[in-house]
Order: C-alpha cells, then sequence, then structure tokens
C-alpha cells in the first residue's frame, strides 16, 4: 500500500511538472537577445553586473534627485533590452558647428533637456545654434570596444589615404574632463585623448558616458559632475559613486550580440560581397581587445563591424553640429553586430544612422556617402540576389 501510494505521489508529481514545464515561457536563444553578461565573470563580478543591472533599471522622479531638467526619468528607458532606442526617445546635442569648442555651454549646451518637472519650463534651443538629433545606440559588447587599445585604434587610421582606397578614417581627439583618468598606454595629441563613444566619438570610456547620461539625460548630479544643468549650481550627490561604478561594470560586462544562421549560403555569400564592396574598410570586421582585469576582456578577438574612426560621410549627413575635433560631416563608424536585432528594441521596425531616418537597411547603406560614396555604389550596382544575399548577412549579425 505504501509503494503504491508512493508511486502515485511520483506519477502525480510527473504530471505536475510536465503541466507547468508547458505553461513556462521557452528561454530565447542566445543569440536572438542582446542582454546577458560576457563569459568567464567571477562571483563578484557578476554580483556587480547586477547590481549595475538593477541601477541601469532604476526610474527616478522629482523625490529620488530627477531633473528639474531631464530627457528621460531612466537610462533604460532609451535602451530597451539593451537594444537601440527609438526616435520617440530621441535627444538633440547643440551649439558646435566647428573644433573650436561649443559657445553655447552657459546656455544649456551641449545637450536639449526638452522635459521639466511640476514647476520648472523645459529648456529651449538658443538663437543661433545648430542642432542635430541622435538616438540611442545599443548597449552590447561596449567593454571590447573600450578594451581595444588607442595604438590599434590609431593603426586602422590612414588620414592621407596612403593605400589610395578613397578611406581616410581618422580618430577625434576630445580634451578629458577632470574627473578622468586616461588608460594605461593612451595615446596623446596636443594634450587631448582618442574619443570611442557616442554618435561623433565625443565619449572617452564608459565611465565618461555614465557620468554624462546621469547628468545630462536625467539631471542627476554626482560627485564627479556635481553641477545641476537648470541652475548651473553645484548640489550634493543624488546618485552615489558605488551606484556608477555598478553601472559602468554593467555595461563593460554585456556580451557582445552572437551572430545567427552563420552557415546559410546566403549569410555565406553575402559576407563575400560586403568584403568585395570594401563596406569592410570602415566597419572593420575584426578587432581585438587588450590586456584587461576582467578575464573576459582579455586579449579577445571580436567583431563589431566598425573601426572606431571619424569618417567623411558627405553632404546629405551633414548636420552642421560636431564634437571635439570632428567636422560636421564626419561621424564614427557605428558597429554593425546587433543590427538584425535593431527592430527588437524599436517597436517592430528598424530606425537606423545617427538620427533614426533609414527605414531600413538598404536606406542606410543608400545614405552613406562621402569616402562611402563608392560602397553604395557597388551596392546600387549589384542585382536583386545579391542585394538580399548581402542584407540577409547584415541581418546576421
Amino acid at each position: 500500500m505504501k509503494a503504491k501510494y508512493t508511486l502515485s505521489i511520483i506519477t502525480f508529481g510527473f504530471f505536475i511538472a510536465t503541466a507547468c514545464e508547458k505553461l513556462l515561457p521557452v528561454s530565447p536563444y542566445e543569440n536572438a537577445v542582446l542582454d546577458g553578461t560576457i563569459k568567464d565573470l567571477t562571483t563578484a563580478e557578476t554580483a556587480q553586473f547586477l547590481r549595475g543591472d538593477a541601477a541601469f533599471a532604476k526610474v527616478f522622479t522629482a523625490n529620488t534627485g530627477l531633473g528639474p531638467l531631464f530627457v528621460s526619468n531612466s537610462c533604460i528607458s532609451c535602451h530597451a533590452g539593451d537594444g537601440k532606442g527609438h526616435p520617440s526617445t530621441s535627444l538633440i546635442r547643440f551649439g558646435q558647428t566647428d573644433e573650436t569648442g561649443n559657445k553655447f555651454l552657459l546656455l544649456g549646451g551641449p545637450q536639449l533637456q526638452h522635459r521639466a518637472i511640476t514647476g520648472f519650463n523645459p529648456e529651449n534651443i538658443p538663437s543661433g545654434a545648430s542642432q542635430a538629433t541622435f538616438i540611442a545606440p545599443s548597449n552590447t559588447g561596449l567593454g571590447f570596444l573600450e578594451a581595444v587599445s588607442d595604438a590599434d585604434i590609431l593603426a586602422l587610421s590612414d588620414p592621407d589615404d596612403k593605400d589610395n582606397d578613397g578611406i581616410s578614417g581618422i580618430p577625434n581627439w576630445i580634451e578629458l574632463a577632470n574627473f578622468l583618468t586616461p588608460k594605461p598606454n593612451a595615446i596623446t595629441k596636443n594634450g587631448k585623448y582618442i574619443g570611442r563613444f557616442g554618435r561623433k566619438a565625443g565619449v572617452y570610456n564608459l565611465f565618461n558616458q555614465t557620468v554624462n547620461a546621469y547628468n545630462q539625460d536625467m539631471g542627476i548630479v554626482s560627485a564627479y559632475s556635481p553641477n545641476d544643468t537648470y541652475s548651473k549650481e553645484a548640489l550634493d550627490p543624488e546618485v552615489t559613486n558605488a551606484e556608477i561604478a555598478d553601472v559602468v561594470h554593467y555595461l563593460q560586462t554585456l556580451k557582445a550580440p552572437i551572430q545567427r544562421s552563420v552557415e546559410s549560403t546566403e549569410v555565406k555569400a553575402g559576407k563575400e560581397l560586403f568584403v568585395k564592396n570594401q563596406c569592410g574598410a570602415c566597419h572593420t570586421p575584426s578587432m581585438k581587445t587588450a590586456n584587461s582585469t576582467i578575464q573576459g576582456l582579455n586579449n579577445k578577438t571580436f567583431a563589431a563591424y566598425t573601426d572606431l574612426l571619424m569618417h567623411d560621410m558627405g553632404k546629405d549627413l551633414d548636420d552642421n553640429y560636431t564634437e571635439g575635433s570632428a567636422k560636421t560631416f564626419e561621424w564614427r563608424t557605428t558597429p554593425l553586430w546587433g543590427l538584425g536585432l535593431a527592430k527588437d528594441s524599436q517597436g517592430g521596425k528598424v530606425h537606423l544612422m545617427h538620427d533614426g531616418r533609414a527605414k531600413s537597411i538598404e536606406e542606410a547603406i543608400l545614405l552613406h556617402s562621402g569616402e562611402a560614396l563608392k560602397s553604395r555604389q557597388k551596392y546600387a550596382a549589384l542585382s536583386s540576389k545579391e542585394k538580399q544575399e548581402l542584407i540577409k548577412f547584415l541581418e546576421s549579425l
């Protein structure tokens, strides 16, 4: 009797477990999502990643420091699923038209805070200031980009086009904020350093990006950026140094996007066309990190499809705004990894280029000019089948 009872319990448990398994959501394949950690994190690094994840998702209110002027009330609101932003959450930079510096910093520049808490008025763009619209890039794989050495970036630069291929990428040399410490083996030029983040590569590292985002995007002051964007006065920190460190670590240790359909005949053919059409001259297929204290980032080869350099993109993409030493028509090569998953965070349809104006990959290709003109012309000359193969390759990234 006891054995029969035990068997009944086991059988009942099996049916319950089976039923529950069918009710539970199916975990997405790792290559179908952008969030997740890099490999080989220690227990302490994983714990800090989780703290950073929570801080990244924190929604601020007026009572917890939001504003009084702001663009958004959380980091995640512009980076859903750690993916690209949507035009509805875009931001506007204004003020600088040449390399002599932004003359509108005392009038709210470089970023427009177009929203305000109750009792305050949003900011307006000052008369005479140029402006450009930016949508948020994806967050994944940023730690790999940060860990590339300055020497490797400079090795890809060809300012005088010595190889006569029409491509002459150059770094954006920027001044460092006083709270930043140059990375080991940093290369300088006239007291300036190589920027690598942001649409114009005007941001030095992920610490720089995080501090700026808290202050300029959400109006949150920190010990590193204590001045309120509204009053311009120094205030007590509204976010701790530890929270900032956690968010920086979170961004550093987000995994790189994983390519899909690698063995597809179309994808393989598209990759050959990508190389043949000279797309890889700017969207460099392979880079390597330098030494890193994070094992998962230490001397790793990765495929982001960027050279982290500035390129002349032609008059159609000249927004009459710049940062650092970049010209108004120069843009940092956007990493292509994660491109095929872009629509997942953009409402089901892609919004590409720095301002989201391109509504398809093909439209984005056809907006390329300047140094990329020859590649655009080669794409236009492809057969319909070849264009489809190239697009399939890009969608696999």
